[in-house]
Parts: C-alpha cells; structure tokens; sequence
C-alpha cells in the first residue's frame, strides 16, 4: 500500500495580519509558521495505519508553498512518515484550490497512491475544497470530516460529523481520499530519535511548472479587509429600562432611515 498525506504549512491564527505590498495575501514578515492543525490528524490516521499493518505501507507526505515548508515537512517526517516531496511554489498563495487539488492529483496519479490523507481545511483559508476536488480529479471514492476511521482488508470505515452533531457512517473501498478533522486522533509528539532520524529521510524536490502549465494558473488580483464598523451600545440598567432605551434606539434609526 502507498499513502499520500496532504499536509499545508500556515500561520499562528494569534498572529497580527496585515496585507502585503501588492495587496494580494498576508504579510508574511514576522508571522510564525506551523503545521496546519487537521493536517497533525491526517499525519497521525496514517502513521497509525502504517502500524497497524506491520509497517508495510510507505507513507509520502507533500506539501506546496516555499522552502520553509520542508520544517513543517520534517515534523510530519519525525512523527513517522517514510519521504516527503516539496512542491516548490513561491507564490502558492495566488493558487486556488482548484489548482492546488489539481497539482496535487498530478503527482498523485503517476506514483499510484492507494490512499490520501488530507486535513479537512487550512486554518488559514478554511476552503475546505482541496481534498474532495483531489478525490474528484483522481476518480477516487471520498469521505470529508473524519472523527472515526478504521481499516480491514481494502474496505475503509469512515465515522464522519454531520450537520446537528450528529454522526454517519460510510464505507469505501480503495482507492480513496479522507479528510480528518479533530476528533479523529491525538496527534503524537515527535520524539528526540525520530527527529534525529527525520533528519535523513528523503524530501524530493518538485517545482509547480512541472505540474501546472502557465495557461491554467490565474492570481489574486486584491484582497481587501473587512470593513471597519462602529462599535456597540451597551444598554444598562433594569429590564424595563432597557427596553425602553432600545425602543428609543430603534425609533431613532428607522427616523433616519427614513429621512435618507
């Protein structure tokens, strides 16, 4: 068996976002990078798997985005990935999910992967489309928002998060394509050997062009941030004084409306 495990390097969420120069993606100066947290469940489900069956499978973790991808790369190489493959893009951001699925498919489908793992979404974009349009790509069956996975003789069991907090049960046969959110595991610290060991394992270099063609790429022309609004009232006082004063607020702001 050989899995791909679909893994994005991204941001502290408490970091401070500004936008760039050319308007087109955050400014990357300063920011603190990490590995996507449903990635860290994409990397344990398969690292888990490969135990489970004696450590036969190889397991191929890929990321795309520049070189300091290869530091989120060697965490999911210590925690027990076999290679890795970087493909090299600068400008990962200007890409679509679309694009992103498509890159990857590429790869995927001249290496023959059983099965891949990806993360239900980045934190940093939260598209939550890249795993199922790569299953789409691919031909492969799928199923999104793991929190509960098991493997028996070529047949996945699949324990997803429906709407309501409810759960549904599916079933695939490989190839296939799931997307783990948290839930699923918990995602082991990397020991001090496995680090060490990570250290020589391969991460084979690929650059995007070799994936993607110049006439189906497209960029962000400009992102814009929220816009600023005022603040809040806060109405004090007892009920019925609040009720009032919020009378009052309403009756005011439709009179304006009005006049406008």
């Amino acid at each position: 068996m050989k899995i791909l495990v679909c893994i994005k390097q991204v941001p502290d969420m408490e970091s401070r976002f500004k936008l760039n120069s050319d308007g087109t993606w955050y400014d990357e100066t300063d920011l603190a990078f990490r590995m996507n947290e449903y990635d860290e469940y994409a990397v344990e489900q398969a690292v888990q798997l490969k135990e489970q069956l004696g450590g036969e499978p190889e397991i191929t973790v890929l990321s795309i985005g520049p070189d300091r991808v290869v530091e989120a790369m060697k965490k999911a190489l210590a925690m027990g990935a076999d290679r890795g493959v970087h493909i090299q893009d600068p400008k990962y951001y200007q890409k679509d999910p679309w694009q992103i699925a498509s890159a990857i498919a590429r790869h995927a489908a001249s290496q023959n992967y059983d099965l891949v793992f990806t993360g239900m979404q980045s934190q940093d974009r939260g598209s939550a489309q890249v795993g199922v349009t790569v299953a789409e790509i691919l031909g492969f069956a799928c199923a999104t928002t793991l929190v509960g996975f098991s493997y028996d003789n070529g047949v996945i069991t699949a324990k997803r998060e429906l709407e309501g907090g409810t759960k549904g049960v599916a079933k695939l046969k490989l190839p296939a394509v799931v997307t783990c959110q948290l839930g699923l595991n918990t995602p082991r610290y990397p020991t001090l050997p496995n680090i060490m060991k990570a250290k020589k394992k391969e991460i084979a270099v690929q650059p995007i062009a070799e994936l993607l063609q110049e006439e189906e790429l497209t960029a962000t022309a400009r992102m814009y941030p929220p816009a600023r609004k005022g603040g809040g009232i806060v109405i004090e006082g007892d009920v019925k004084d609040q009720i009032e004063k919020l009378f009052g607020i309403l009756k005011e702001k439709t009179t304006v409306l009005r006049a406008a």
